[in-house]
């Protein structure tokens, strides 16, 4: 169905021109789904935008060809592209709020493709947006028609994308990392249905992920990427099982998995003995009978529904459940961003719940606590520099000034494994791993005793997750730090935590030793999510 043929993809920039594919070669056969696996920047995305004609400005495609069922997508006619596209070949994106329009009813988003290729008239357009909405399962799919996609969960709109995208029955469909900032129940219930929908209309697909285990699961052939060029392809078993390549090795070894290490996941030449630490007997932070409730059109809306948990001293504790189970709200409330409606949040013996959080930016106890939030790009101020980000919690809560917060801004660049050439850039000039070790420079600038970690690694390639795991591992034995770690990610979180605090509907249905909970979990909740988790694969014991 489509043959790829020593594609080249290059991009006119200011510094010259970057070669961003080379050499790419491959064949998707009809009724089969090709994995391309890779870490950011590898090109895959890139590679799927050239067979799409939609390169940014700059991009051009240099080299290669690109036929798809006998036509030349290289050559042909923008006119002709725009046949396709919708119709023939056809897209997920990789953030669903950003690929739908924000002012723009999502039903009549649906309507837009179906009549843009005749697959409906103004007659009749409504009650097949509403059909394809319904073949990607939305619930009540008549009513979600008018909504607009803020009203809309992340899951929800990710099936908007779906509907969108197999509402003129393509014969080839694209998914740009379909489930990254999804929890984990919500991505295994998006990909198998994607998975149920290409059987059924005998789809092609190619599946663009990072994650091994959703590409082991779904996928028939793997093709793995690096610097814009394949270094291995082959079936998911094998590839994964017996790795030939340095890199896909090196990929593997680094995903999180059932029985390994923290450590295990860095390269051998850079393992180092996981340092010791303690923990004490008496707990650091005692939440009790906490309470979120905001008022509703229909009633009041009960976030957090009487949560009660213990953080000791150099103890890790794992919150865990889906989106919209009131984990990111009880951390919010933790770190004073948010007032609790009831209960209380005992740090160090004080009840921080009597603080207001409006005034707690000019507490004392702030510098105690402190925050690394999920989306390092977002919680960086764009306009400053590395340097700057660290200095202000040293300005603000330490008072340091001139050459000893300098000395310190460096310190804390070498503990956080920052090169100290990089402090005088700005957000968009540093990597995903390089933003997320400025944001975790800036959190301990003050010597905090407690850290609450939001979902850090989520949106980090699996080789830069397995050192900011590690940095975190080395930081918390070193500084005598304990975290709660938010995340939905059980595989990172069964690594780093002792204790982990399962959550559903506001309320807490289990707690326990992370080991207990994740090998004999009491509640069939806690089963359901460790049953969604893809499964990384397991490499040979050779």
């Amino acid at each position: 169905m489509l043959t790829i043929k020593d594609l080249a993809v290059s991009f006119r920039t200011r510094r010259g021109e970057v070669n961003a594919v080379r050499g790419v070669s491959f064949e998707v056969a009809e009724g089969e789904t090709l994995g391309i696996v890779g870490e950011s920047g590898s090109g895959k995305s890139v590679t799927s935008y050239a067979l799409m004609r939609i390169l940014d400005a700059g991009g051009r495609i240099k080299a290669g060809e690109a036929v798809y069922s006998g036509v030349d997508l290289k050559r042909a006619s923008e006119r002709e592209m725009q046949g396709l596209r919708g119709r023939e070949i056809s897209m997920i994106f990789q953030n669903p709020r950003a690929a739908l329009n924000p002012i723009r009813k999502v039903g009549h988003q649906i309507e837009d493709v179906l009549r843009r290729h005749a697959r409906a008239d103004a007659q009749n357009a409504r009650a097949k947006a509403i059909e394809a909405m319904e073949a990607v399962k939305i619930r009540d799919a008549e009513a979600r028609y008018d909504a607009y996609p803020f009203e809309l969960s992340g899951g929800m709109c990710q099936r908007i994308v779906c509907a969108i995208a197999l509402a003129c029955d393509p014969k080839l469909l694209i998914m740009d990392e379909p489930t990254t900032g999804l929890d984990i129940t919500t991505q295994k219930a998006v990909m198998e249905l994607v998975t149920e929908l290409i059987r059924e209309r005998s789809m092609s697909s190619i599946l663009i992920t990072h994650d091994l285990g959703l590409a082991a699961q779904y996928c028939d052939r793997i093709v793995v990427m690096k610097d814009g060029a394949i270094v291995e392809a082959g079936d998911p078993v094998r590839l994964f099982a017996r790795p030939g390549h340095p890199y896909t090795r090196k990929l593997v070894d680094a995903t999180p998995r059932e029985g390994a290490s923290i450590r295990e996941l860095l390269p051998a030449e850079v393992r180092t003995p996981e340092p010791p630490r303690r923990i004490s007997d008496e707990a650091l932070l005692s939440v009790r009978d906490l309470v979120k409730t905001y008022a509703g059109k229909s009633g009041p809306v009960h976030a957090v529904k009487g949560v009660s948990f213990d953080v000791k001293a150099g103890q890790s504790v794992g919150l865990v459940g889906e989106s919209g189970c009131g984990k990111s709200t009880t951390s919010s409330m933790v770190v004073r961003l948010l007032d609790p409606t009831s209960g209380q949040i005992l740090f160090a013996g004080e009840d921080l719940a009597k603080r207001p959080s409006a005034g707690f930016a000019r507490d004392p106890m702030r510098a105690k606590i402190q925050m690394v939030f999920q989306d390092a790009t977002d919680s960086l101020n764009p306009r400053h520099t590395s340097r700057q980000t660290i200095a202000e919690p040293l300005r603000a809560m330490a008072g340091l000034r001139g050459r000893a917060r300098a000395e310190r801004i460096e310190e804390l660049a070498d503990l956080v494994g920052l090169p100290r050439p990089l402090l005088d850039r700005f957000p968009h000039q540093l990597s995903g791993g390089q933003k997320a070790r400025v944001g975790i420079a800036r959190a301990i600038a003050v010597n905090p005793d407690f850290l609450v970690l939001d979902e850090p690694t989520a949106a980090l390639d699996v080789s830069i997750q397995a050192i900011v795991l590690n940095l975190l591992v080395d930081l918390r034995a070193r500084l005598g730090m304990s975290y709660l770690f938010v995340s939905h990610d059980l595989h990172v979180v069964r690594l780093l935590c002792d204790h982990v605090v399962v959550m559903k509907g506001g309320e807490i249905v289990e707690q326990g030793p992370t080991e207990q909970v994740m090998t004999a979990p009491a509640d069939p909740y806690t089963a359901e999510l460790l049953e969604a988790a893809p499964k990384p694969p397991a490499r040979d014991a050779a």
